[in-house]
């Protein structure tokens, strides 16, 4: 069954040579007692060692069922620990923090074995222990540590049984007690037995075997092998993960307060990412929230004027050492015409449910006149800023910036409102063409009904040249031309907050802290209507001036032809749009149906836009993301630390429980089979960190809540969501895993021997 031949151990430490075995030759029947006996550094243990693959030969051959093991690798020996051979150890070997049960289980374990429990309760019952088989071994004397060394090296029906000093630890009733019980194993397994007791060898053994200087010198009953070489097979080991984790976790019960220490040190890292991501998701919240109340204030605005400062512009700066000319005219020429007839089609078709309002800020000029009743007064673009009000002004996003303060909104194209400030404020030059020569406060009343006159361009502007046309006297023949519509102003707007912004000097909510005065789309229509086709726009169409400025050149004023030509009412294309959302949700759908009439169409065709609360919020998340990224990093460093701690705590573990690993190698526990169960231990101690590291952060968040709400007035600012939260375990398990690699590493690579020693 078993072949020693030529087995030669020799152990070399720098120059230093032993031969532990010297040419050993030795075969043994499938069921025999034998003991071997000799002098301490004999080489007994060394040749058991050997048999028993927990320690390899260097030269010579081992064989099994005519099997040679000179090509094994650590795998097979891992194998044949497990499946052939069962050991019993002179100081029992066994892992003091599980219990008894869990001890003989081990070998089940690593085999794979369905059906552990029966087998171990058998293999206890056989020694005695059944009813101590939930005890932990430390609980045990000697006599039964020793009786479970037995079950376990028996549980797993192994063909092989080796005992080294059994009873060495022993009394002499205990020692006879566990001989009986190795004699009765001897019966049908073979049963190499190491041991100085010559009486105790002679009364037990069927064969003594003494050994000396590494070299046999006696056999009682030598044995000449002529059995037919079997079929040898092993059985691969494998340890569950399962089996890893709970041997960890019973190494770090015994050690509770350095585990909770470890965990609270390397939790404090993940507690201060924790707190700066809830504090950063927080304000992105509050900026997302006042994004969206911000809707109303900051339209989404279309206009065909774009500014080269703006994202949007682009040159070619491949030559940074170079200037690059720019023409802030020749742009305005280009851009030109983006916002057409073709575009306000288009819009036209936007779903409504969207949409709050449109509003549209126009360059046509309405020449209007007023008669306070001493005098007669113009009131255009130049005095009162004229402003189209919005299609549907009865909307959540202008009433949250206006308020109708008396009397009604305009429904028809005659009539019109005065719109104040947030203190109702009108300029008094307003005021003085409405009124006359206005000292004191103004009630209301005073304002509602009051008239003006819109008059035609062909009755407001004389034509002096083709290129120049100059106003009319400003008179009663005027005023009460027959050709004049009436205009009245049926209500007074009040702004709401003050304003302070403006763009494109133009706008209805945009444009704030400005007298105007509204009126509806109509009046626009009608305006365009009656001066589309007037004697100064045809003489504007061919006029390389602007005509209605005697004649100055387009560059001079500012402007282009195509502007001058919309401010005398030559078509009804807007300046600017601006779009009001129905709700943050809306915003975006409007948004991408902009950019979809943008597909495939050239630079100078696609339509200029501005999500105004978009990029201030923006800006505002790219600054609270780069201040969070650098405390994040120095949060890390604390991270890293905790991690390189955590690998030296199992390092220490290593160290601690090799004892431990010799038992798992003797048992048959592959290098991968150790390192799971450091690993596991790293997952645990990682995972603790992690779930103790967010509870504390929850904690914290109550008391960064409380003083963030003292300093700004905001509520719940930092809450931490599930999705950081879970992350930051894993970053934490990941990191912890990582530092413990290399101590895991160390603790596969030992040799059983080694580490049992």
């Amino acid at each position: 069954m078993l072949t020693l031949k030529n087995i030669k151990k020799i152990y070399k430490n720098n120059d230093l040579v032993n031969v532990a075995l010297n040419n050993v030759n030795l075969n043994f029947k499938k069921s025999e007692f034998v003991s071997i006996l000799g002098p301490s550094g004999s080489g007994k243990t060394t040749l058991l060692n050997v048999i028993g693959g927990l320690d390899y030969y260097t030269k010579g051959d081992l064989i099994i069922n005519g099997k040679s093991t000179k090509d094994f690798t650590d795998s097979n020996w891992d194998c044949y620990r497990n499946s052939c051979v069962g050991f019993i150890f002179q100081n029992y070997n066994l892992i003091e923090n599980i219990t008894v049960y869990k001890n003989v289980e081990l070998s089940l374990s690593l085999s794979g074995i369905k059906n552990k429990k029966s087998l171990v309760i058998k293999a206890l019952k056989n020694v005695g222990l059944k009813k101590e088989m939930n005890k932990k071994v430390n609980e045990l004397s000697g006599g039964q540590k020793q009786r479970v060394a037995i079950a376990r090296a028996l549980v797993n029906d192994p063909d092989i049984i080796l005992a080294d000093e059994p009873t060495g630890a022993l009394d002499s009733k205990t020692s006879t007690q566990i001989m009986e019980i190795i004699k009765k194993i001897s019966s049908d397994k073979l049963v190499i037995m190491v041991t100085h007791n010559e009486a105790l060898a002679k009364q037990y053994s069927s064969r003594i075997i003494k050994i000396k200087d590494g070299s046999i010198i006696s056999d009682s009953r030598p044995f000449i092998d002529e059995e037919k070489p079997r079929e040898f097979k092993i059985k691969k080991t494998k340890m569950s993960y399962l089996t890893a984790i709970m041997l960890s976790l019973n190494n770090i019960r015994t050690k509770k307060v350095r585990t909770f220490l470890t965990s609270l040190a390397s939790s404090i890292g993940i507690i201060g990412i924790a707190l700066i991501l809830s504090v950063s998701n927080g304000f992105k919240k509050q900026i997302d929230s006042y994004e969206k109340d911000a809707i109303s204030s900051f339209p989404i605005i279309i206009t065909n004027q774009k500014n080269p400062l703006t994202a949007d512009y682009e040159i070619n700066n491949e030559d940074a050492s170079s200037i690059y000319p720019y023409s802030n005219d020749d742009n305005s020429n280009a851009l030109n015409g983006r916002i057409t007839s073709d575009f306000l089609n288009y819009l036209d078709k936007l779903n409504d449910k969207y949409l709050d309002s449109i509003s549209y800020y126009r360059l046509n000029n309405l020449n209007m006149l007023t008669f306070n009743g001493n005098s007669y007064n113009t009131l255009n673009n130049e005095t009162i800023n004229l402003v189209e009000l919005p299609s549907n002004f009865n909307n959540s996003s202008l009433k949250e910036n206006y308020d109708l303060i008396k009397g009604k909104l305009p429904t028809k194209s005659e009539e019109v409102v005065l719109i104040t400030d947030n203190k109702n404020r009108v300029d008094k030059s307003v005021l003085d063409a409405l009124l006359g020569n206005v000292t004191n406060n103004v009630n209301f009343d005073d304002i509602l009904g009051k008239e003006l006159k819109l008059i035609n361009n062909d009755d407001f502007y004389e034509k002096i040249t083709d290129d120049v046309y100059v106003k009319n006297v400003i008179n009663k023949n005027l005023y009460e031309n027959k050709n004049n519509k009436t205009l009245r102003i049926v209500g007074i707007l009040k702004e709401k907050s003050e304003g302070d912004i403006t763009q494109n000097n133009g706008g209805f909510s945009f444009v704030s802290g400005v007298s105007k005065i509204g009126y509806t789309k109509e009046l626009t229509n009608y305006v365009i209507t009656h001066n589309r086709n007037s004697k100064i726009v045809k003489s504007q169409t061919n006029s390389m001036g602007i005509v209605f400025m005697g004649g100055i050149g387009f560059k001079t004023a500012g402007i282009t032809k195509d502007m001058a030509l919309t401010m005398l009412g030559l078509d009804n294309v807007p300046y600017a749009i601006y779009i009001y959302p129905r709700d943050f949700n809306g915003k975006d759908k409007i948004i991408s149906y902009l950019n979809k009439y943008n597909d495939g169409k050239s630079a100078n065709q696609k339509l200029i836009y501005h999500d105004y609360s978009k990029e201030i919020s923006s800006l505002s998340k790219k600054i609270l993301d780069a201040i969070a990224t650098i405390l994040i990093l120095f949060s890390s460093i604390s991270l890293v630390a905790s991690s390189i701690m955590i690998g030296i705590i199992i390092y220490v573990s290593v160290i601690e429980r090799t004892k431990e690993i010799g038992i798992l190698k003797a048992l048959g526990a592959r290098k991968k089979d150790i390192l799971r169960v450091f690993n596991s231990e790293g997952l645990i101690i990682g995972l603790s960190s992690g779930i103790f590291g967010i509870f504390i952060t929850k904690i914290l968040l109550v008391l960064v809540n409380y003083v963030l709400t003292s300093l700004t007035g905001l509520n719940n600012v930092a809450i931490l969501s599930s999705y950081h939260a879970v992350l930051l375990i894993i970053l934490i398990t990941a990191l912890t895993l990582t530092a413990g690699i290399i101590p895991s590493l160390i603790a596969s690579k030992k040799q059983p021997v080694e580490a049992l020693k």
